[in-house]
């Protein structure tokens, strides 16, 4: 009955620890592992590495067009910057003068700078709210054709091993992988996509 227990015990944990995982890491997992059963069922005089791995993001970060991508990106940013420092001085302006004067003004008129002061402020929280997505959606733009550029030196290099999958390391999806099935391809992407 003790052991029963303990192998109940042990099944929920795994399946806790499987829940836990990201949507992303189950299936690059589940695939790893289909893959795995797949070619562990051939013969040892068949047996060869089938899978590749590397880390995506430091082969990107390795890429020269990723530093001219990231230099626009930080004066876009400085631009953005500069103009909502601009917008708030001239708010902040605006609201010492109100508060220097509202003793002295008619209520009617009062009311009137309490509203325009409100609307200068939302207007300023929407566009730091808009610069923001415009920033998110520029950097997409920019980055797309380095990762069409390196999705392509990742096929390249796969094919040119024979592999039938090539996995992510990156955000410990894979935590081990036998080196006896599997194949570094840090280098050899990096080196194919520096290439071109």
């Amino acid at each position: 009955m003790s052991k029963t227990k303990n192998m109940m015990s042990c099944n929920r944990n795994w399946t806790t620890k499987i829940m836990g995982m990201t949507c992303r890491h189950r299936w690059t997992m589940v695939l790893a592992l289909s893959f795995i059963i797949y070619h562990l069922s051939f013969s040892e005089a068949q047996a060869q590495s089938f899978i590749g791995y590397l880390s995506y993001d430091s082969t990107l970060v390795s890429m020269p067009q990723y530093a001219i991508v990231e230099k626009q990106m930080a004066d876009l940013k400085l631009a953005y910057e500069a103009e909502l420092k601009r917008a708030e001085d001239d708010f902040n302006q605006k609201y010492e003068a109100f508060l220097d004067g509202r003793k002295d003004f008619p209520r009617t008129i009062m009311l009137k700078r309490q509203t325009e002061l409100q609307q200068l402020l939302q207007r300023n929280v929407d566009f730091k709210q808009q610069s923001q997505k415009e920033l998110a959606e520029a950097r997409r733009q920019a980055m797309l054709p380095l990762r069409q550029q390196l999705s392509q030196a990742i096929a390249t290099v796969a094919q040119r091993h024979g592999l039938a999958v090539v996995v992510n390391t990156d955000a410990d999806a894979t935590p081990y992988l036998d080196p006896d099935f599997s194949i570094d391809l840090n280098a050899e992407v990096k080196e194919e996509v520096n290439k071109k």
